[in-house]
């Protein structure tokens, strides 16, 4: 054996004996002066101990309540200093406070006094003993101070612990006993006690936790889920985020407030019409500000945006007008603040350390704040002429974060058919409240994307034989991206996928007759052939690709490109996929034809007898009333299948308006005298001067910010 190891052995056996003494028996506390105290070489704990300032203010104000451990030091002196072997963190605080003046040396101290050779295992089964109070005795102990009479702010300040702190302990107090003694002997842990604190009586928490037999039901978001399982989280609700809390309390409702979260919004709403109401009733306010200032024929308030309502809204146009210097300038201020919010929360990000949910939330709620200034202030410079605006509209509602967006320049959806002159939409006569009725779609979700994944399939059939097309294609999808900085703000939509997604099993999913299809042939034919060419594994691409001839990479890049093309959509509407259409020229009644399969099955018999009435004879059209569906179907095949049709859907080949804040700063030698000649007169003055000199709709893809 080692020497090293000899000594630790003895060392051990010296503690182990020291242990078996008797002096937590003979030995006796007494009241020794503080003068007399000192450190105790023989005390285990070498590092430094900390806490030592809130400890000291403890002792000034309470009295020292545990003794010290203390041994009889050698010396020649007559009254022989005392060594502290236990409670170094407390003679640490009283010498605090006799260099503070606060105690003298005579101060009275309770000391338990051991012998030297005890002096050891004193202290070692101190510091190595030692539990931290459980959370529900800790919790308990703050709600007897409460009862005594003690404010939260007065045991915050006593324990140097937040208001908080104190708050969420007694949360945990007011548990039911039964519970309370669960969370002791560990049955349940701290995150269940958190969510049973949220329900205040007793019975809820009892109730809630016996209910819940099996261990996933005990799991901290599942027994949340019992007890605001009627309640609204106001985390989560726009409307919440919207109307505030304090406004929502102020009317009388009621918050179950969650003191466990640092959020701002951090409760439970009991009564959603009251919520609802007061949301309504701010948003009405909103939209009666924005008609009485803008001017527009109607207002209708949502308390909530529904982008399949807005889809059968026409818009009117509008124009981009160039803001003023002091726009500029302001704009600019704002932008500067939200990057500096995206910087900031980025930065928390990128930290390498423990999640801090209060931290996090304050920052995203910071963007959040930067980006709808940014976006609302840029919203002035959409210009629209005082005719658009006698019929048209706006909506005004609220986004998922709970601010307010108003969306301008809308046609009602009779109004937008009448001025198109377009017959096959059904029109319905609003009622007397004036808002319009709910407008039947001509044809369903499922049939529309059955009938837009045959026009894909056409489109990439097409585009596979433009590699020139392919490539300006995914260029104008890719320097956005790289050029983020140039065309930010701008959200066109688009017919590819960036992110190489292929559409080839959507296609399939929602057209089951999509392999009898001329396209689908041809396109399956193409790709078979790149399969035979291409090499079998992904590593060997690159050399191989090097390797082949610009007409190979280039044929090659063309169907890889048209393979992301998608255009399937659930509504009949217009569609980036269209532009493509245009480009190529694409002859859609080439690739589909009007059968049974293809459309007659899936939509109803007057509907077909309408499509013979407007393309066949309204004989034809008598003629499959008095016939049974299936009948209808196949005699409208027989009419129609070879007749060139197509149904709305496809014949519709409109390309989205494109839309921006934008503005293309190409004049700023005149901005001086643009300045000047306003007279530095409120933006809104000047709107419809500069609005009529943008000329082409949303002149300029600059952005400005």
């Amino acid at each position: 054996m080692e020497a090293s190891e000899r000594k630790a052995v003895v060392a051990a056996s010296s503690v182990l004996d020291a242990l078996e003494t008797s002096f937590g028996r003979e030995a006796r506390i007494e009241y020794l002066p503080y003068g007399r105290l000192c450190r105790s070489p023989l005390n285990v704990r070498k590092k430094p101990p900390t806490g030592i300032e809130s400890l000291a203010e403890t002792i000034s104000e309470k009295g020292l309540m545990q003794n010290l451990v203390v041994h009889e030091m050698k010396g020649r002196a007559k009254v022989p200093k005392l060594g502290v072997c236990a409670g170094q963190r407390r003679l640490a605080a009283l010498d605090l406070l006799f260099s503070q003046g606060r105690i003298t040396k005579d101060y009275q101290v309770p000391a338990l006094v051991v012998s030297e050779g005890e002096a050891v295992a004193a202290s070692l089964i101190e510091n190595r003993e030692r539990e931290a109070m459980h959370i529900s005795d800790e919790s308990v102990a703050f709600r007897l101070l409460t009862e005594e009479g003690k404010s939260v702010a007065h045991i915050a300040v006593l324990f140097k612990v937040s208001e908080m702190v104190v708050r969420r302990a007694l949360k945990i107090a007011n548990l039911a006993p039964t519970l309370l003694d669960l969370l002791r002997d560990d049955t349940m842990d701290y995150e269940q006690a958190k969510v049973l604190a949220l329900a205040d009586d007793h019975a809820t928490q009892e109730r809630v936790w016996n209910d819940a037999h099996n261990a996933w039901q005990r799991r901290p978001s599942e027994l949340r889920a019992a007890i605001t399982k009627a309640e609204i989280d106001a985390r989560d609700s726009a409307l919440a985020k919207f109307v505030g809390l304090d406004a929502y309390e102020a009317a009388g409702g009621f918050v179950r407030r969650d003191l466990f979260s640092d959020g701002e919004h951090a409760g439970y709403i009991a009564d959603a019409d009251l919520l609802h109401r007061l949301a309504t009733d701010r948003l009405i306010e909103v939209s009666q500000t924005v008609q009485s200032e803008e001017g527009w024929s109607w207002v209708e308030t949502r308390t909530r945006g529904d982008a399949n309502e807005l889809i059968r809204y026409g818009r009117v146009h509008s124009t981009t007008r160039k803001p003023t210097k002091s726009e500029k300038a302001e704009l600019a201020a704002l932008v500067a603040t939200r990057d500096a919010a995206h910087m900031e929360l980025n930065a928390y990000y990128d930290e390498d350390c423990e999640e801090d949910e209060a931290r996090h939330d304050r920052l995203s709620t910071a963007v959040d704040v930067a980006t709808h200034a940014v976006d609302q202030y840029a919203a002035r410079f959409e210009v629209f002429g005082p005719e658009d605006m006698q019929r048209a509209g706006a909506f005004v509602y609220l986004d998922d974060d709970g601010f307010v967006t108003i969306e301008r320049g809308l046609i009602r959806p009779e109004e937008r058919a009448v001025a198109r002159g377009d017959d096959a939409l059904p029109v319905t006569a609003t009622g007397q409240s004036g808002r319009p009725a709910r407008v039947t779609p001509l044809h369903n979700e499922k049939l529309c994307r059955r009938l837009t994944a045959h026009r894909t399939a056409a489109i990439q059939t097409e585009l596979v034989r433009h590699p020139n097309v392919a490539l300006a294609v995914l260029m104008s999808r890719m320097i956005p991206v790289v050029f983020e900085e140039h065309y930010e703000r701008q959200y066109p939509e688009h017919a590819i996928e960036v992110d190489l997604r292929t559409s080839r099993g959507a296609l399939v999913k929602h057209a089951d007759d999509m392999a009898d299809s001329v396209a689908w042939k041809e396109i399956e034919a193409e790709r078979a052939k790149w399969m035979r060419m291409l090499p079998a594994r992904a590593d060997a691409l690159l050399p191989w690709l090097l390797d082949q001839g610009s007409d190979i990479q280039s044929n090659l890049f063309a169907f890889c490109v048209a393979a992301t093309v998608d255009g399937i959509d659930g509504s009949d509407r217009s569609h980036a996929v269209n532009s493509l259409a245009d480009v190529l020229n694409v002859d859609l009644s080439y690739y589909w034809k009007p059968t049974r399969a293809s459309y007659f099955d899936h939509v109803s018999k007057s509907r077909i007898a309408a499509v013979l009435r407007e393309h066949v004879s309204p004989q034809a059209a008598t003629e499959v009333q008095g016939m049974k569906k299936d009948s209808a179907a196949a005699a409208a095949e027989v009419r129609m299948a070879e007749s060139g049709w197509l149904p709305e859907v496809l014949a519709n080949r409109a390309v989205p308006e494109f839309r921006s804040y934008a503005w293309e700063d190409d004049d700023a030698d005149g901005e001086a005298d643009d300045e000047a000649h306003n007279g530095g007169a409120d933006p809104d003055d000047v709107i419809d001067e500069a609005g009529h000199e943008a000329g082409d709709d949303h002149e300029g893809l600059a952005e400005a910010a």
